[in-house]
């Protein structure tokens, strides 16, 4: 499983719940996998000269007809959803279901007056953030906490893309498009086989992330304390070869939370395949979710960057 990246997938609770079980160890003397010791009859079949032992599975036949032993071993085998293990079915549902409470929170913001938008996006970006928190380093995962932090990002998203659809046109629309797209592509490389998160790629991604939060923090600091005084501080203050800084960073971070996606997939993959508890599916959503949030600002942040000159 790849580790890092997303603290939802890397986290202790996630990575202990989809381990896959240890081989069993047998004491001193005795055979693992319960098989019997040299001399004794494997399965509770008796030994030569010995009685037949009561109660056995030859007793618990005897009160069926020969139909309904047929039809016994006609049954398909139980499948992982019906021993209760997660399934890409599941973490389809379910993710579907949070980026659908994620769709109904932004039209809210979109819907309700400019003011009362921005409060909401207000509240969204803290809530979000707060439910985020607690829903990474909770044991547990919780349908409802994850639905609400779903809700509360569509109230942050929706509110930032008014505004800056306001200022420039159109921005919305194809940062959603944008999206699906990185989305789609990089869920066919990981399918294909084409993109793995390799240990060497995943050093490459950890080096990265760090001089991005590192560049974030000081952006941030230099536009509260009026340093800088440009919309997106010193992504558009800071040019290099007459292109702002931004345009290089956005690419960057598109490309980190691009790179986080096949680390998502390969996390569920390698979850599903050490049949993980079916409830850590939510788990599973709620890590994508996060990482489509994180892609959806990045696109349309550099979207708006492009057309700062208009």
């Amino acid at each position: 499983m790849a580790h890092g990246g997303n603290p939802i997938f890397s986290g202790k609770n996630f990575r202990e719940a989809t381990q896959a079980p240890p081989a069993p160890q047998a004491p001193y003397g005795q055979n693992p996998y319960g098989q019997n010791p040299y001399g004794q009859a494997p399965y509770g079949q008796t030994g030569y000269g010995q009685a037949p032992a009561q109660g056995g599975w030859n007793s618990a036949q005897q009160g069926m007809t020969q139909e309904q032993l047929q039809d016994l071993y006609n049954r398909p085998a139980a499948g992982p959803a019906d021993i209760g293990r997660m399934t890409y079915d599941d973490v389809i549902i379910k993710t579907a279901g949070c980026l659908g409470i994620l769709v109904v929170g932004a039209a809210v913001a979109l819907a309700v007056p400019q003011g009362t938008g921005s409060m909401l996006m207000i509240l969204g970006a803290l809530g979000g953030f707060a439910l985020a928190m607690v829903n990474t380093f909770k044991k547990q995962p919780s349908p409802g906490l994850i639905l609400a932090y779903a809700l509360l990002e569509g109230f942050f998203l929706g509110g930032l893309t008014r505004i800056l659809d306001n200022l420039f046109p159109g921005v919305g629309i194809q940062a959603v498009v944008g999206t699906l797209s990185v989305f789609a592509v990089t869920l066919v490389l990981f399918k294909s086989g084409k993109v793995r998160a390799t240990p060497k790629l995943m050093r490459f991604f950890m080096i990265a992330l760090i001089g991005y939060a590192v560049f974030a923090l000081v952006n941030m600091f230099m536009m509260m304390t009026g340093a800088v005084t440009t919309p997106f501080g010193l992504s558009t203050s800071m040019e290099i070869m007459g292109i702002p800084l931004g345009v290089f960073i956005g690419i960057l971070a598109i490309g980190l939370a691009a790179f986080s996606l096949i680390m998502d997939f390969t996390s569920i993959e390698a979850a599903i395949s050490a049949g993980a508890p079916q409830r850590f599916s939510w788990t599973a959503a709620f890590g994508l979710t996060v990482t489509l949030v994180w892609l959806y600002v990045e696109i349309i942040r550099l979207l708006a960057i492009l057309r700062g000159d208009e």
